[in-house]
């Protein structure tokens, strides 16, 4: 197993505690170059450190990375937590990764996507005391959104897949032989455990996997963040004037290895109401319940995982 590495700069100024990830899933690999340029700019002396500390993780799954695959033994990013007994590679990774992230304030996780698609960037909840994901600090990450130089913000993760995990719990009896997710932790990543400690995190999707310019916007997303914390002295960014705010609602779930979509569809594609997304093994047409885009359509899901994602506008972000 290789060493486990990070890269750290503390100013002798009291500041907020940053940390930056590249490559929690392997073949997602904007964040590490973007990563390495700024750990050069730093040392050359082209970015200062003038408060606090900044902490960088150029690769978070090597395994996983050095295979140019999405996972090592599986999903780093979903129910990420210590664990007394590590089994899978992912396990080690979360044993040494969660305390990191409960030492610093703040998390920016930099992914990129497979499907076409633009820049956006993932926030938590809004504050809330309930049970799935309590928190205090929405208006901190929504600062942060709307620096990273994206125009269109997406929440309503964690709630949306705790629900499609208790559907599966309904289904699991009739479909004995599926990989369901049953268990509404399994939604939790590396942002969700963030604010589980007390802190504050983002994640910005930066693109495709294969876009020239993801590693770019990853970059310009760092920097924004440093300045906006006070970190690199930089003047803070002026907030996006136009974001699109979107909230999931609702997990859709293959059930069937004969399930297909009705035509190729690409993350946020808009859909109108009662609009055919695709057609069960057994002929029952799916059709969207209201005006919305569509998320993350994955025509390759195995039986039982999630298909697609459907959100609606929000006016949380509306400026």
């Amino acid at each position: 197993m290789q060493p486990f590495k990070s890269i750290s700069y503390s100013s002798a100024r009291p500041g907020p505690r940053l940390i930056v990830l590249g490559a929690v899933h392997g073949d997602e690999i904007c964040g590490t170059r973007a990563i390495e340029r700024l750990v050069g700019e730093i040392d050359r002396g082209e970015i200062a450190i003038a408060a606090g500390r900044l902490t960088l993780v150029p690769v978070t799954n090597a395994l996983a990375y050095a295979n140019k695959r999405r996972t090592g033994d599986r999903n780093l990013n979903r129910k990420l937590q210590p664990t007394p007994t590590p089994r899978e590679h992912e396990d080690h990774i979360a044993n040494w990764l969660c305390p990191l992230l409960a030492a610093h304030d703040v998390l920016l996780d930099l992914h990129s996507f497979k499907s076409p698609g633009v820049p956006f960037v993932f926030i938590g909840p809004l504050d809330n005391d309930g049970d799935i994901e309590p928190f205090a600090q929405a208006a901190r990450e929504e600062a942060i959104a709307l620096r990273l130089g994206v125009d269109r913000a997406v929440d309503g993760w964690l709630s949306t897949y705790a629900a499609g995990s208790e559907r599966r719990r309904a289904l699991a009896a009739s479909m004995p032989d599926a990989k369901l997710d049953i268990d509404p932790a399994y939604g939790i990543g590396t942002t969700e455990y963030m604010r589980s400690v007390g802190g504050y995190a983002v994640t910005l999707e930066c693109g495709r996997h294969d876009d020239a310019e993801a590693p770019d916007v990853a970059h310009r997303a760092i920097l924004n963040t440093l300045a906006h914390l006070g970190i690199s002295g930089a003047p803070d960014p002026a907030p996006e004037a136009a974001m699109e705010s979107l909230s999931l609602v609702e997990v859709i779930d293959k059930t069937a290895a004969g399930d297909a979509f009705a035509k190729v569809w690409s993350s946020f594609d808009p859909v109108a109401a009662g609009e055919r997304i695709g057609t069960r093994a057994d002929g029952t047409p799916i059709v969207a319940p209201f005006a919305g885009r569509i998320v993350f359509p994955n025509p390759a899901a195995e039986t039982g995982q999630e298909w697609f994602y459907l959100a609606r506008a929000s006016e949380r972000l509306r400026r």
